[in-house]
């Protein structure tokens, strides 16, 4: 397509990776890149009131959505799924861990009942065996977990299924004793005995660790020293560095990722992938629950799918895309507990409309329609919500060592339009002297010249915007 901001061959070499892939972004429907369909999303069913799992399945197909995690094996969402190629996570509820562990039998006839005779018409791709039950009160239920997760291993060999299916469990990451600075990350006392097993089961079986992390409850816990740029992943903050390692973190997600890796390394496992099971932020909450507002709840997904789009790891593991579980597609009415756990969806209930807009596609006609470029109208909300923004020339940006602090400004969408943010240094989680920038150079680069960052900056934000528009 035309382009109304054009870089040379030379700068264009000179201005990093990120305007290579804002060019091929640009052919793509306006809206999250094509690339960002690997994003998985938590599709939980605690409602009277949700659409049916045919219309769950149509509305995912016009998100580009190609990954989604159950709490069950509902026989209707799986027989629903059937022939789309979106990826299901299914789970083994909690009360049959037990049951599981004490008999390969029950095991063999769980999978050969509630999964095989949809698979492979329905890609199943894994099996969670329970929910946080590493952080459970019930002993017997954690004792039983590893046992309950190779009997169905065995099961899924027996039915010729074990090379298309892992088996893992999402854990909380409470798990964890220490998660700051990351690589100082460890398990607590009370679990690491049975994490160890849990990690030989992953390490023998090529399987991921899953792990259910919510940076809004960080910031909600100690909101005047917990950065919320950083707990929002806002690309233009600087973020912190890990005293150890220097490893730079503008996101404290990655950051409680990696923590997580380490862990795992400590007990001598160093290449168990670390997936996120669960991550969100609500859109509204209790008048104690600090920071649960639309604004914010848009923030941190729209962060999360920018980084998704740039297929972007960890700081400790870069050349490994990080895989995201997005908590959740609906608002749940039915879910017991604070206001805010009724309201993580992207859908209120009716499944055509959206709590908020954080830029996926909806590709059709309807009144629901999400295409940015349909209208002078939504054009103009494109410009709110893309304005100067490509999330890898922002990166650039930040880790460029001679990017002056003008240049560190951003760009940001904000409900009522655009606003300039002043850079503001991270405080310590512990409350001790603040994070500064980092000045990690990006690796044979020659982009960290002042204006070649800035033009590719501009450039990747008009390209952003999918129709050559300047903003």
């Amino acid at each position: 397509m035309a382009m109304a901001f054009a870089l040379t061959r030379s700068s264009a070499m000179k201005a990093s990776l990120c305007v290579l892939l804002c060019i091929l972004v640009a052919s793509e429907v306006v809206g999250v890149p094509r690339c960002a369909a690997a994003l998985g999303i938590n599709y939980g069913q605690v409602g009277n009131n949700l659409p049916s799992p045919a219309q769950v399945v149509s509305l995912l197909a016009s998100l580009r959505i190609g990954k989604v995690r159950i709490y069950d094996v509902n026989p209707q969402v799986l027989a629903a799924f059937a022939g789309t190629g979106i990826e299901l996570i299914v789970t083994v509820p909690n009360d049959l861990v037990r049951p599981m562990a004490a008999s390969p039998g029950e095991a063999l006839q769980w999978v050969s009942s509630s999964v095989r005779p949809y698979f492979p018409a329905t890609r199943v791709t894994g099996i969670a065996v329970g929910n946080e039950v590493l952080t459970d009160d019930d002993e017997a239920l954690k004792a039983g977990l590893v046992p309950a997760m190779r009997n169905l291993h065995a099961a899924l060999a027996q039915l010729g299924m074990d090379g298309y299916v892992h088996v893992s469990t999402a854990s909380s990451l409470a798990v964890l004793a220490t998660s700051y600075p990351p690589s100082q990350g460890a398990f607590t006392a009370e679990v690491a005995p049975l994490m160890a097993q849990f990690l030989r089961f992953l390490a023998e079986t090529n399987a991921p660790f899953w792990i259910n992390a919510y940076p809004y409850f960080a910031y909600k816990g100690d909101p005047t020293r917990v950065s919320l740029d950083y707990a929002l992943s806002n690309p233009y903050h600087v973020g912190a560095i890990d005293p150890y390692t220097r490893l730079q973190y503008t996101s404290m997600l990655y950051a409680q990722v990696d923590a997580v890796a380490y862990a795992t390394s400590q007990l001598g496992y160093n290449n168990i992938p670390v997936y996120v099971s669960e991550t969100g932020w609500p859109s509204k909450g209790d008048t104690n629950e600090v920071g649960a507002t639309v604004e914010n709840a848009r923030a941190y997904n729209r962060n999360l799918l920018l980084r998704q789009a740039a297929g972007e790891g960890t700081p400790l593991r870069p050349r490994q895309r990080l895989e995201v579980y997005l908590f959740a597609l609906f608002n749940e009415n039915m879910k017991p507990g604070p206001t805010s756990e009724r309201n993580y969806g992207l859908y209120q209930p009716d499944g055509r409309t959206m709590v908020y807009n954080v830029g996926l596609v909806q590709q059709s006609t309807s009144a629901a329609s999400l295409s940015l470029a349909a209208s002078p109208a939504t054009r103009t909300d494109a410009k709110k919500n893309f304005a100067g923004l490509c999330f890898l020339s922002s990166l650039a940006i930040l880790q460029c060592p001679n990017a002056s602090s003008t240049l560190r400004k951003s760009f940001w969408h904000k409900q009522n339009g655009l606003t300039i943010v002043d850079q503001k240094p991270l405080q310590d989680q512990r409350g001790d002297a603040p994070f500064q920038g980092g000045k990690r150079k990006i690796k044979g680069s020659s982009c960290c010249q002042e204006e070649k960052l800035e033009e590719a900056t501009l450039g990747c934000g008009r390209h952003y915007l999918g129709d050559g528009t300047e903003l």
